[in-house]
């Protein structure tokens, strides 16, 4: 079964899936999601056994996924009775547990202000160690956390939670059109919330997306345009979005974007850009064969890269 969060025992602090991508490609902070333990987010469960009992992740260090990232029970993950994470979907034939590839749990907020954590001081004792311990005694039925407590988290500083929930349920309408959104003053349905960029002077302050058409390689910065085209005054108009070199040189995943963007320019399949903080103006750029005139294309530069993403995203295809 996937699992939307984990207690991680060197934070001490329960993450999402996404908080673990997150860390695992920020160059200003020392973590390896394959290094750390990860354990079950039922605290009367987690507590019952010795931090050998953990979880694994998936697509946890992947940068160019398409199927969606989560927590999973190991072959030899165990939990207490009643805990509301030994089994909530029936195992494959095969034996092994089933993975639905939709994101089941919606943030209800993202957070503009980025999430700190502080390291846990290690401990001499480890796993071996622990094993030869008393067993802990088992929790009663009013000690184990119920699934509604933890099985939708409310908040996320990470772009890549919403932006998933879009796209992993982007067929189910009635859903994304019934689960609420909120980005800085703004509230609206995730079916709301997410404009295509064709429509984008709809609104301001939304999340625009759209098929990408060509990344401009220029070396030391990207130009990202867009296929569809904006309609302003019964003129078409081209929409791309610029990655300046300062922004992308000091930029907390630096390794992990460039790495992304080259997948993305040389992969040859469909992509999707998605961003939130800026919204493409009309400006008039001079024309290359002749500088003298100039043309009108919507515009704009990207202020903080934790807000956009480029990826796959094979749903929202036709």
């Amino acid at each position: 079964m996937k699992f939307d969060l984990a207690y991680c025992l060197g934070l001490d602090e329960k993450l999402s899936i996404y908080d673990v991508r997150d860390l695992n490609f920020d160059e200003t902070m020392a973590f390896d999601s394959a290094k750390e333990h990860f354990q079950c987010p039922n605290d009367a469960c987690r507590l019952a056994f010795d931090v050998a009992n953990g979880l694994g992740t998936f697509n946890a260090k992947n940068v160019n996924y398409v199927r969606t990232p989560h927590f999973k029970n190991l072959p030899s993950t165990r939990h207490v009775a009643g805990c509301p994470y030994v089994s909530l979907k029936a195992p494959a034939s095969t034996g092994e547990e089933t993975d639905d590839s939709r994101e089941e749990h919606f943030p209800s907020e993202l957070l503009l202000s980025r999430r700190e954590y502080l390291r846990k001081p290690s401990h001499p004792i480890v796993a071996a160690d622990l094993q030869g311990a008393e067993p802990a005694a088992a929790p009663t039925a009013n000690s184990v956390e119920q699934p509604g407590r933890e099985s939708a988290p409310d908040k996320t500083s990470v772009f890549a939670h919403p932006v998933e929930c879009f796209v992993s349920n982007f067929e189910d309408k009635a859903l994304l059109k019934r689960m609420p959104l909120k980005i800085g003053e703004h509230t609206a349905p995730y079916a709301s919330f997410f404009k295509k960029i064709e429509y984008l002077q709809d609104n301001k302050g939304l999340v625009y997306w759209g098929k990408i058409k060509q990344i401009k390689d220029y070396t030391q910065s990207f130009r990202i345009d867009f296929e569809k085209k904006v309609w302003f005054e019964k003129k078409p108009y081209s929409v791309n979005v610029y990655l300046n070199k300062k922004l992308i040189d000091s930029y907390r995943k630096r390794t992990a974007f460039l790495a992304q963007i080259k997948h993305a320019i040389e992969s040859g399949r469909p992509l999707y850009c998605f961003f939130y903080g800026v919204q493409p103006a009309l400006q008039q750029v001079p024309s290359k064969k002749n500088p003298e005139q100039t043309f009108g294309v919507f515009s704009a530069n990207i202020e903080n890269l934790d807000h956009l993403i480029v990826r796959e995203a094979p749903g929202l295809e036709g």
